[in-house]
């Protein structure tokens, strides 16, 4: 705060950098302290697997386990969107966390099957399950520790803008809800409906597909660079806002991992300097990276309003 009374603040290209290695710290943090919550789960559970014999909680505890080593290629995908921009990859390398999402798409499809498989086994051939307190006691604690995962990687991947740390979120809540239905087919089986276990392992299929479907429509707008139209609407405001401005004639926004680039066209009087319309467009610049969440960057392009000329003549053939 003192130097900041003595030095003007800057949003050049190293600003960008440091405030997409700052996100990048949190997520892989985030990635780290979830991969020791459901590692240490997981072992819990399958301890008790050992001990009772019960198929539903043996696909829980693979659940858990998948959900945990998914974090390694989330934490891949962090390490490498840290590294600068360079003449082939001139974005960054941010686009790699929505590759990892991909993984953790495959991740929650293969946990959706093998949990439907175990099911169908467990209904054609019932087996006796043995220890039910304790297969009770590793639901609860799978479903505790899968749903402080979800909400710590759900809350950080919308904080920094990583559309795959959330879709892991919902594979962690995905997990939580399959935890809690195996202790809801334990107390049935206590019960005496031993076609419990089976029929629980069904809609644990179920409840996965529903998430992984939430987390596709998540990653899959990510890939195609879908962007909130609420963001592209304030960009516009924003940028109309600066004095100088006569319109705003297009506004561009992508993702690069969790960082937001936008490009946006306006119009200036077409009598002002050069300097002055350079003056105005690096207005707009700083303000839409004051005002603008997860905003890295941003290229203003100023086309002069007033005149009979067409500013874009030359090249109005190449437009579609």
């Amino acid at each position: 705060m003192l130097r900041s009374l003595f030095a003007p603040h800057s949003h050049d290209a190293t600003d960008s950098l440091d405030q997409a290695l700052e996100t990048s710290a949190d997520g892989i943090r985030a990635v780290a302290v979830s991969l020791v919550i459901l590692l240490a789960t997981a072992l819990l559970q399958a301890i008790v697997v050992v001990s009772s014999g019960s198929v539903a909680l043996l696909g829980d505890t693979l659940h858990n386990a998948s959900d945990a080593f998914s974090a390694l290629p989330l934490w891949m995908a962090f390490r490498l969107g840290r590294r600068s921009p360079n003449n082939r990859f001139t974005y960054g390398y941010g686009k790699a966390e929505d590759v990892a999402g991909l993984f953790v798409i495959t991740l929650i499809a293969a946990s959706a099957a093998f949990a439907a498989y175990a099911a169908i086994i467990r209904l054609l051939h019932p087996h006796k399950v043995s220890g039910l307190g304790l297969v009770m006691a590793a639901a609860v604690v799978g479903a505790v520790g899968n749903e402080v995962v979800a909400q710590y990687r759900i809350r950080v991947g919308r904080r920094i803008g990583s559309g795959a740390l959330e879709a892991d979120g919902l594979h962690a809540r995905a997990d939580g809800v399959t935890s809690l239905l195996v202790l809801i087919g334990a107390i049935a089986v206590v019960l005496g409906a031993r076609w419990a276990d089976g029929v629980v392992g069904l809609l644990i299929a179920t409840a996965i597909v529903v998430v992984g479907y939430r987390a596709v429509k998540s990653v899959g707008q990510r890939l195609l660079d879908a962007v909130d139209p609420d963001v592209v609407a304030q960009i516009e405001a924003l940028a109309e806002e600066i004095d100088g401005v006569r319109s705003v004639t297009e506004v561009r926004a992508r993702w690069a991992g969790h960082r937001l680039l936008a490009q946006v066209r306006l119009s200036v009087d077409g009598d002002l300097p050069v300097t002055q319309a350079h003056a105005i467009a690096e207005a707009v610049h700083h303000e839409l990276l004051h005002r603008v969440a997860r905003l890295s960057d941003a290229i203003i392009h100023v086309d002069p309003s007033g005149g009979e000329s067409d500013a874009h003549a030359e090249t109005r053939h190449h437009q579609g």
